[in-house]
């Protein structure tokens, strides 16, 4: 723990915020598969909360978390995952990103509750869920390693105060992963 300015211990940390937002982006699609396909309402309602979500949250890692991490990460480790550096990491992670997004996109073109909605969303939860996975064996666990607990602290209150301002969601912008990388380099 650090501590913040008023002396108290403080353990804001954004690996922890981050894996934080991906237990509720798991369990709102949990949430979409329970709902009953007729209650257009019901799905409607917290698709609009994930998708706003899911942007919101990819926009904050690419502003505050990646950026960090290319100055920082070395790469997983071997046993954590197959990136062989951070620069590795934060390429695939942007390209998840854009397989998220598009996926999202695609959804809107669909009315709630039909097969290609339901497509749509799958395929989000598959992009998401693949993201997440490896994000958090490979990319978290390098900073996590490799960033000191000031950092973690500051960028976390950088990250939340982001998502608490894009709350009802971001205009979704895809990032070229290889033109993001230099740009962050």
């Amino acid at each position: 723990m650090i501590r913040s300015v008023t002396g108290k211990a403080s353990s804001v940390d954004i690996t922890q915020l981050i894996l934080d937002d991906h237990h509720e982006q798991r369990r709102l699609f949990a949430m979409l598969e329970e709902i009953d396909r007729a209650d257009i309402a019901g799905l409607r309602a917290v698709w609009k909360r994930l998708a706003a979500f899911l942007e919101t949250h990819a926009l904050a890692e690419e502003r505050h978390f990646y950026p960090a991490l290319l100055e920082i990460g070395k790469g997983a480790l071997p046993r954590a995952g197959s990136a062989d550096s951070a620069e590795d990491e934060t390429l695939d992670a942007i390209k998840d990103h854009t397989e998220t997004r598009d996926a999202i996109a695609e959804a809107a073109k669909h009315g709630v509750g039909s097969d290609p909605w339901y497509e749509a969303v799958a395929a989000a939860n598959k992009a998401n869920g693949d993201h997440m996975a490896e994000e958090e064996r490979e990319g978290l666990t390098d900073f996590r390693l490799h960033a000191t607990l000031e950092r973690r602290h500051e960028l976390a209150v950088a990250f939340a105060a982001f998502e608490a301002d894009h709350v009802t969601g971001v205009t979704p912008v895809d990032e070229d992963p290889q033109e993001y990388v230099e740009e962050h380099r």
